[in-house]
């Protein structure tokens, strides 16, 4: 087949154009020409064309090429699938298991639990469950993939304060104090950018079982809390005291802002169970074999 991989320079789509390649796909990767793609990067094997998926002109003027399928990780499938839903066969896009909103139950499904709290990823989710709708009138199929927290090599991973911070990371390695709510203890399941690029994979080469589908990625299981913590010390062979705290002051004075107390409020736990069914996926790494392996690459990057 031949592939537009429209972010493939980016977490996931680094660890996707090698996949694709080494199965035998012809890949082109479309990208703003803003990141620097080190030598030597199994990404060069692959064609680059410029462009940005948030121009609908900048798209269509990719799109006078022909395409089998589209893989939208920016976040603009809404676009790509204007453009792109008469001529390919298949678009994947990239969601988030946060759409679905606060989770009722764990591991959870794809299916809607609660309003979505972030508007950006609630606009979002209303238009891939519309492209889900609309795909039967077009000749691409749509499929969406929803992962948790993404980790592992390339990205600087979640920290004990729900960011991404790399001074976060370096306390933790000095062994400070760590505050977590009190209460029943959020899941946490840090989910590999690998594993999820193999799931994209699984569901570009079979576009049948995956035509109409949401698919959660995750890891096999998720960490509480405290486990999140204590694993981040294990890795860094550090002993990081935890101290619990009210959730009013865990909220407002420890880690205010929805996008950070939120990984410590709602569960990360998705239910996996129909991409292994459908798709045959099984996850590589557990949650913390990816955060080793995040943490690996930090040093590797002179980030620690």
């Amino acid at each position: 087949m031949k592939i537009l991989v429209i972010g493939g320079t980016g977490h996931v789509g680094s660890h996707l154009v090698p996949i694709l390649l080494s199965q035998g796909h012809e890949v082109v990767i479309g990208s703003r020409g803003k990141k620097n793609v080190p030598e030597g990067s199994p990404l060069h094997r692959a064609r680059f064309v410029t462009c940005n998926s948030g121009d609908l002109h900048s798209l269509a003027s990719v799109a006078q090429e022909s395409f089998d399928a589209v893989v939208d990780f920016p976040g603009t499938a809404w676009n790509v699938w204007q453009v792109f839903r008469d001529t390919a066969s298949h678009i994947i896009a990239c969601g988030s298991l946060w759409m679905l909103g606060y989770p009722n139950v764990a591991p959870t499904p794809e299916l809607t639990q609660n309003p979505c709290v972030f508007e950006g990823y609630e606009k979002r989710y209303q238009q891939i469950i519309d492209m889900l709708a609309d795909s039967h009138r077009h000749k691409a199929a749509f499929t969406s993939v929803f992962p948790p927290n993404i980790c592992g090599p390339g990205k600087i991973p979640l920290d004990t304060l729900g960011g991404r911070d790399i001074e976060v990371h370096r306390a933790n390695m000095r062994g400070e104090k760590v505050y977590l709510p009190e209460g029943p203890e959020a899941l946490i399941g840090p989910c590999d950018a690998y594993d999820l690029a193999v799931i994209f994979a699984l569901a570009l080469n079979n576009r049948t079982a995956a035509a109409g589908q949401i698919f959660n990625g995750g890891s096999a299981y998720a960490l509480t809390s405290t486990q999140f913590v204590r694993t981040m010390g294990h890795i860094y062979g550090s002993e990081i005291p935890i101290e619990y705290i009210p959730w009013s002051t865990y909220k407002n004075e420890i880690s205010p802002g929805v996008g950070y107390w939120w990984h410590f409020y709602a569960h990360m736990n998705p239910d996996i169970s129909k991409a292994r069914t459908l798709l045959g996926y099984e996850p590589k790494y557990t949650p913390e074999e990816t955060l080793l392996r995040a943490v690996n690459w930090m040093r590797t990057e002179g980030l620690l």
